[in-house]
């Protein structure tokens, strides 16, 4: 691109003299090097010297952006995880680390950042399918209303719903929504369900994304994997 800019700008300026070779000047007109003509063709030089420097610089971000991708389709590598007991299976983040809490039937949080983390959570119910409890919207507004009501939260805001068949051909809903509370500040939450063997399976991935680092598209792609790919397992 900059060498084509200043091939554009050279071919341009020597057309003033090539192309009307019949041009005289008299003694009373300035000679064509003049130190005017000289320093005219000194700032489109510079002209050119700057927008090459430019051109280089976008080359460099482009390639700084290109290789902070890679760097982070490398952090966020995705490995299976199955519960063969509970019959469940999902990918996961294989750098995120597995950690005990109450309610939980397994949780991985990234390192040093236990605000990123997906989870799941396993409970008994009486319905042998999502579609029993409602269809996705009104499920999505259950989720949302349960969010409203903590003491923490200060919004919260629906963004997708959806609804897919599994691998196992189960009926699974998706919800993307976002929340900004008073201990976490802004994240996105993607959580997905599905009912089996009288059981409701939740997946629940949490994920920071503040002003000063939000959630990047190559991160966004790699969650919405993790979450597509909740499914049920054969139970041991």
């Amino acid at each position: 691109m900059d060498s084509q800019i200043c091939s554009a700008l050279s071919t341009h300026h020597n057309s003033a003299f090539v192309h009307n070779p019949i041009t005289k000047f008299s003694s009373s007109t300035k000679p064509p090097f003049s130190p005017r003509n000289f320093k005219t063709e000194t700032l489109q030089v510079s002209l050119c010297l700057c927008k090459r420097e430019i051109n280089l610089s976008l080359v460099a971000l482009l390639l700084n952006g290109f290789y902070a991708k890679v760097s982070k389709a490398e952090e966020m590598e995705l490995e299976r995880y199955t519960d063969s007991t509970e019959g469940f299976t999902f990918l996961r983040p294989s750098s995120w680390i597995k950690v005990d809490k109450a309610g939980a039937t397994v949780l991985f949080q990234e390192a040093n950042k236990g605000s990123n983390n997906v989870g799941v959570v396993v409970n008994p119910v009486r319905l042998s399918s999502l579609g029993e409890f409602g269809t996705p919207q009104f499920v999505a507004e259950k989720l949302i209303q349960a969010e409203k009501r903590k003491e923490s939260t200060i919004e919260a805001e629906l963004i997708e719903v959806a609804e897919r068949s599994s691998q196992k051909g189960l009926q699974v809903y998706e919800f993307e929504y976002k929340v900004d509370s008073s201990r976490g500040g802004l994240k996105r939450i993607f959580s997905a369900a599905f009912v089996a063997s009288r059981k409701l399976y939740l997946l629940n991935i949490n994920y920071s994304n503040k002003q000063e680092s939000p959630l990047d598209n190559y991160t966004r792609m790699k969650l919405e994997e993790v979450l597509h790919s909740f499914d049920a397992a054969p139970i041991a």
